[in-house]
């Protein structure tokens, strides 16, 4: 398997956060769990046959997309195709960002995947073009490099108070308030939600639990033997009975399967 990352350089390391390139995957799987993690993500697929969405209950097929599609934020997990026999080329922007490049609020992709071109128009298209002729992974990640910019047409600033209370959240996700942060930034509550749900895609306490829940599977990640009740309290939760409440609502897994299904894949767990 050939798997490349790139972080961009400034000014569109304001705006993307990864490039990922990858090709020759094969799992032992055929559908995976996509949990949510707060991205939005542009996928330039780079091969010829479609790729799905599948309905979570019956794993069936229920939308299809090719050459390109936005993943938006999401608060529900996703079950989706595993990537074999794909070549993809990821790009993840950076949080509350992407709106430089979309142009319309990000609550217009909320829970949605949408197909690229019906949000950035046939300049989405062009860049898969000329990734498909560029040679090298490191050729492609610098033809993305350059497309973008193009198409951020000079906004390459994020909103900076949305900066600001993304970047709160994401230091101390268990420990803020949206009174803090309110305060901090100087709005009034409606104004910063309504703002932070334009450039984010959702309310900054729904955001705030997808971080939350996303310390816990970095947690998770980390640790040998984990103790429940302490992880549940590092992450800011309540107690563990919120915890794992979440933790279900967030991946349709309790913790304990979870950590019995996960195959090492951050955020992807195979289901069938």
């Amino acid at each position: 398997m050939l798997l490349k990352f790139h972080t961009p350089h400034p000014p569109l390391s304001n705006l993307v956060a990864s490039f990922t390139y990858y090709k020759g995957y094969q799992p032992g799987h055929r559908i995976d769990r996509f949990l949510p993690d707060g991205n939005v993500e542009l996928v330039i697929d780079l091969t010829d046959f479609p790729k799905h969405v599948y309905d979570n209950e019956t794993l069936m097929a229920r939308q299809s997309f090719s050459q390109a599609w936005i993943s938006g934020l999401r608060k529900e997990f996703i079950s989706i195709h595993a990537g074999q026999d794909a070549e993809m080329f990821v790009i993840t922007f950076r949080k509350g960002a992407a709106r430089a490049i979309t142009g319309a609020p990000l609550t217009e992709l909320t829970e949605q995947v949408v197909e690229g071109d019906l949000v950035l128009g046939r300049a989405v298209l062009a860049l898969r073009e000329a990734l498909l002729e560029a040679g090298s992974p490191e050729a492609k990640m610098a033809v993305a490099g350059r497309r973008l910019l193009a198409m951020a047409e000079g906004e390459l600033q994020p909103n900076p108070f949305v900066e600001y209370a993304v970047s709160q959240i994401l230091l101390q996700p268990g420990q803020l308030s949206l009174e803090a942060l309110t305060k901090k930034v100087g709005y009034s509550r409606k104004h910063l939600i309504q703002l932070f749900k334009e450039h984010v895609g959702l309310p900054p306490k729904a955001f705030l639990r997808i971080i939350r829940f996303q310390q816990a599977i970095a947690g998770i990640e980390r640790c040998g033997a984990i103790e429940w009740s302490h992880l549940a309290f590092d992450c800011g939760y309540y107690d563990q009975a919120h915890f794992i409440r979440d933790f279900k609502r967030f991946s349709g897994f309790t913790p304990e399967e979870y950590l019995r299904r996960k195959n090492g894949v951050v955020n992807y767990v195979p289901v069938a």
